[in-house]
């Protein structure tokens, strides 16, 4: 190599001289040819040498990585699809998917980083559903009230296998999000499998601009108020206590507090609605980082619920902060809980920005429940355990204010039921 580029060198020098350049052009030249070539024979030797920041065992299987991606770009059959974008991403998801924390753990590219914080503002334009991907499969976490995905009759638990008639299993988070979601006015058809319906069916929805409150509530017979927290946003604790205020001015002596189908969000705001009805100085959660060290978030004062008989519901889609807030609860005595096991994700997410506004969310902590209950993988397991028959959707808050006192007995929604039997307990308890 070194030689090489000694013989290159002197063959600029003798054009040079054959130019007849004058002496004093030719000499500072012959200098900065000197220069350029040490200094190039010094970075890629450098370059060559530099030893691998990773283990021995780490360096080996990133050789191999790189091995098979020059593998594939120059060898598979269809050149057109070699594109390092994807494949980039599709690496970075595969080895944070091994890490077991799938659905919180991600990667997100710049559309999606952009997306995701749409989201937690309560404002985008879309279907509006809440959606993920179980094992592959991508489905309906719950719709929006009020949104287009209820209009045109989409069902929690729904299973999604085709978005525009392409096959979406096996697709992550994020992609089903860029498939489902789209400027308003447009529409888009989804295939859905439903529990109990042979056949998958074609569903048309056309995508409006989603206006999504992460609070909605109505009152219910014997003065209970149900409040549903749909997912924990940057203005849920303001919107909880509008309804709170609300509610008590209606004269709500009870409260049905339904965090199901609620995959969480931000810890924030979770702390601020478990200080609605814990009081000052109450243990939330603790987040346990990876080296064992716990640290406590704890309530502040305020609480304009702090005395009001109080029943949680939760179920398998109950996720994140959701769950966190009903082991919140159920740890400190302040409620019962009802429903099914939730999901068991608890990591707290890291959020790492990386060129052109991607972004890797890390779960660098866990959350445990006050008494020390390791959440991620387990779940909150209910107080009183009771499952929805098959098919059945919770109902919302406006759903169930529309029956009647005669109706809303005969509702297939038995967890709110059971729900409604303790509070109605609770209340009679506070009144002796």
């Amino acid at each position: 190599m070194e030689s090489k580029s000694r013989l290159a060198m002197m063959h600029h020098v003798r054009k040079l001289l054959r130019l007849q350049l004058p002496v004093w052009l030719i000499t500072p030249l012959i200098t900065l040819a000197l220069l350029v070539g040490v200094g190039g024979g010094y970075l890629l030797a450098l370059r060559l040498t530099q030893p691998c920041p990773l283990s021995p065992s780490e360096c080996t299987a990133l050789g191999n990585f790189w091995r098979v991606w020059q593998i594939a770009r120059d060898n598979f059959v269809d050149p057109e699809a070699i594109n390092p974008q994807a494949m980039t991403a599709g690496a970075i998801n595969g080895m944070l998917d091994s890490l077991g924390d799938q659905g919180h753990t991600r990667y997100l590219n710049a559309e999606e980083a952009r997306q995701e914080r749409e989201a937690l503002s309560g404002r985008f334009e879309g279907i509006g559903a809440y959606i993920d991907v179980r094992d592959g499969q991508p489905l309906i976490v719950a719709p929006i009230e009020g949104s287009p995905a209820e209009r045109a009759g989409l069902r929690p638990g729904d299973l999604i296998l085709r978005v525009n008639g392409d096959d979406v299993r096996g697709t992550t988070i994020e992609q089903l999000r860029n498939r489902v979601r789209g400027p308003k006015g447009t529409r888009v058809v989804l295939t859905i499998q439903r529990e109990g319906v042979a056949e998958p069916f074609d569903l048309a929805i056309v995508r409006e601009e989603v206006n999504v409150p992460s609070v909605t509530w109505r009152m219910l017979p014997d003065q209970v108020a149900l409040i549903k927290i749909n997912r924990f946003a940057a203005r849920t604790a303001e919107e909880l206590q509008q309804a709170l205020t609300d509610a008590r001015a209606q004269g709500a002596e009870a409260i049905l507090l339904d965090l199901r189908n609620n995959p969480g969000g931000l810890v924030t705001q979770l702390v601020a609605v478990a200080s609605q009805f814990m009081p000052e100085g109450a243990t939330v959660l603790l987040e346990q980082d990876r080296d064992g060290s716990r640290r406590p978030y704890t309530t502040s004062d305020g609480g304009l619920a702090l005395d009001v008989p109080l029943v949680a519901l939760v179920n398998g889609n109950s996720a994140s902060a959701a769950e966190i807030l009903a082991g919140a609860l159920q740890d400190n005595g302040r409620a019962r809980v009802v429903g099914q096991p939730t999901f068991g994700t608890a990591t707290v997410l890291r959020p790492f920005d990386l060129e052109g506004g991607a972004q890797v969310r890390l779960g660098t902590s866990q959350w445990l429940t006050p008494r020390g209950n390791v959440v991620r993988g387990v779940g909150i397991k209910p107080d009183v355990l009771i499952a929805l028959p098959p098919g059945v959707a919770p109902l919302t808050p406006s759903e169930a204010a529309a029956l009647g006192p005669d109706e809303l007995p005969r509702s297939n929604d038995v967890q709110l039921l059971r729900g409604l039997e303790l509070v109605r307990e609770a209340l009679v308890q506070a009144a002796r």
